[in-house]
């Protein structure tokens, strides 16, 4: 009975988990760049613990282990803004930002510029070009963006975009404002810029709430099964202690 239990709590864990993973998607169905995330789980035998069965001999116990969350880097939809310093990424690759804990990598192409002229994200961020920050003056009208990322205004060039992409991009860790770290960067070969547009978060909103109210239920079926399980034991215990007297 109580590996029976073991078995549904490592069931219920890996549903808890999976209902953390679709909610964050849900809650950034808005975000710009947003990547979703989806959980994988394996079968793992218990190597210490098996079942007894009547005839048949002995049998392994499996418990649902969550193995990994990987990210569907799928493109999300482009949104024309008209905001010559909004940019959209069509492809594997990823704008450079210095962050305080380093270069970091984004899919975001919603940028500004602050009050020294300095180009960032929403969130203060110097995105960077192939030679560093990206800093404009009272002159530089016009601003203009490439498909490969060169940034021109009617004062000159002001360099290009530091665009990287990834032979792994499945190893990168996410951080929050919708940054990634980690990886091998190189410069992007397969990536082309489009200006005054953004791209659109890649979840599919009525697929991950329809998910989402799934696992929800199953989550609470399991609570009641494991419920249910506890009571039987209680049963036994007091049974048990009632013939022993």
């Amino acid at each position: 009975m109580e590996n029976a239990q073991l078995i549904g709590l490592s069931r219920q864990i890996a549903l808890a988990r999976q209902m953390d993973v679709l909610a964050n998607n849900v809650a950034n169905i808005n975000t710009a760049g947003f990547k979703a995330e989806t959980v994988l789980y394996e079968e793992y035998v218990m190597p210490v613990a098996s079942f007894e069965l009547d005839d048949s001999g002995v049998e392994d116990l499996s418990f649902t282990q969550d193995w990994a969350t990987i990210h569907d880097f799928q493109e999300g939809a482009i949104t024309q803004t008209g905001n010559p310093l909004d940019v959209a990424l069509q492809g594997e690759g990823f704008l450079a930002v210095a962050t305080p804990a380093g270069e970091r990598w984004t899919r975001t192409g919603t940028l500004k510029l602050d009050n020294t002229g300095l180009l960032v994200t929403n969130e203060g961020y110097p995105v960077l070009s192939e030679g560093g920050e990206i800093r404009f003056s009272a002159a530089d009208t016009n601003i203009f963006i490439d498909s490969t990322g060169a940034i021109s205004t009617d004062a000159g060039d002001k360099g290009r975009l530091r665009i990287v992409e990834f032979e792994e991009p499945q190893i990168l860790a996410r951080e929050g404002n919708n940054l990634f770290s980690g990886g091998e960067p190189f410069a992007a070969l397969n990536t082309s810029v489009m200006q005054g547009a953004i791209e659109r978060s890649n979840v599919s909103g009525v697929q991950s709430i329809a998910e989402l109210v799934r696992v929800q239920r199953a989550y609470e079926s399991m609570a009641s099964l494991l419920q249910k399980q506890d009571e039987l034991r209680r049963e036994a215990i007091s049974t048990l202690g009632r013939l022993s007297n």
